[in-house]
């Protein structure tokens, strides 16, 4: 994301998520898990969409809840099909998971009281409104047993349409 809306998410979830569950900065998941084996690949491949695709058009549409926690609803048809691009790439190697198309969001909340999560969703829905969201590249993690390490960044450098 952008800075500003880097900074709010992170904001939130310093906030409000379980301290001992936050262990990754704000961020939109494209992919739960690849296997490690792709990782030189996904590099290459990430850096190469990064080099010729502008930062796609993004929008948060809602606030919402996610039963025991709350995310903002993420519309971009850019960045599913950057998504698409990379799951076209990785085929026989995704998991059922991420066979389907994700529903892009945030996660600012999870793993709390249903009453904590409806709570903060209220408060959240009270002041929303929809607006353009920074998308400016992306990244891939390695999961630690709880923190995240990461294993690339590429920033969308293509130019802007």
């Amino acid at each position: 994301m952008g800075a500003a809306d880097q900074h709010y998410f992170d904001a939130l979830r310093a906030a409000h998520f379980p301290p001992e569950r936050n262990h990754l900065a704000a961020h939109i998941t494209l992919f739960h898990q690849l296997p490690p084996s792709c990782l030189d690949e996904l590099t290459r491949l990430i850096r190469a969409i990064a080099a010729d695709t502008p930062p796609p058009a993004a929008a948060l549409r809602e606030v919402y809840s996610l039963g025991g926690g709350v995310a903002f609803r993420i519309d971009s048809a850019a960045l599913l099909a950057i998504r698409d691009r990379i799951a076209d790439h990785f085929f026989g190697a995704l998991t059922a998971q991420d066979r389907g198309t994700p529903r892009l969001h945030i996660t600012v909340q999870n793993k709390v009281t249903a009453s904590e999560a409806k709570a903060l969703l209220a408060r959240l829905a009270e002041d929303f409104r929809p607006r353009p969201l920074a998308i400016t590249g992306l990244a891939a993690h390695h999961y630690r047993g709880g923190p995240w390490e990461t294993a690339f960044a590429a920033n969308f450098r293509g130019p802007r349409t």
